[in-house]
């Protein structure tokens, strides 16, 4: 893909593939604007996520859902990680603009994502995504934070998120 950008034309870098699978995902709102206004709107994108794990067969490692972004550690499934995020996003902005009658982009360009080769990186990017509510100064425990995957991994009961890297 090429774009304009002051003056000059750039071809859009492709996202380099992981041997594993394997991506540490962000996703940010526009101007970093709040994405989640209430419960409600936490609990829709967990089950848009839900939703597509089975339409796409990805796993799902890890999660932090923020006012203002999302983080996932998810393996890559029978669809490119593109086509998952594209419908994701979708799904979700379709119903948070009719909820708040509002129109146009909801996230910030698409989705960033870093490989996670080894699982040296993998644990310190599920470390990374629990501890994302304390660094941002929103609870002072990660168990406190009811919209992040530590919970499933502290009672062992993965709902979302496959606790056992299988």
């Amino acid at each position: 893909m090429i774009r304009y950008v002051g003056g000059d034309f750039f071809a859009k870098k492709c996202k380099e593939k992981s041997e594993t699978g394997i991506y540490h995902v962000m996703l940010r709102g526009i101007n970093r604007q709040q994405i989640f206004e209430d419960d409600e709107d936490y609990k829709k994108m967990l089950q848009t996520i839900a939703d597509y794990k089975d339409k796409c067969s990805y796993q799902i490692y890890a999660y932090c859902l923020m006012p203002n972004h999302i983080h996932l550690l998810i393996k890559e499934g029978k669809e490119d990680l593109g086509v998952a995020f594209k419908r994701i996003g979708a799904s979700y902005v379709y119903w948070y603009n009719m909820k708040y009658e509002r129109y146009g982009h909801l996230f910030q360009d698409r989705y960033k994502s870093e490989k996670v080769e080894d699982d040296k990186y993998l644990l310190t990017v599920l470390r990374y995504i629990h501890q994302n509510p304390i660094k941002a100064g929103i609870v002072e425990e990660a168990i406190k934070y009811k919209w992040s995957s530590y919970i499933e991994y502290i009672s062992q009961k993965g709902i979302l998120t496959d606790i056992d890297f299988g």
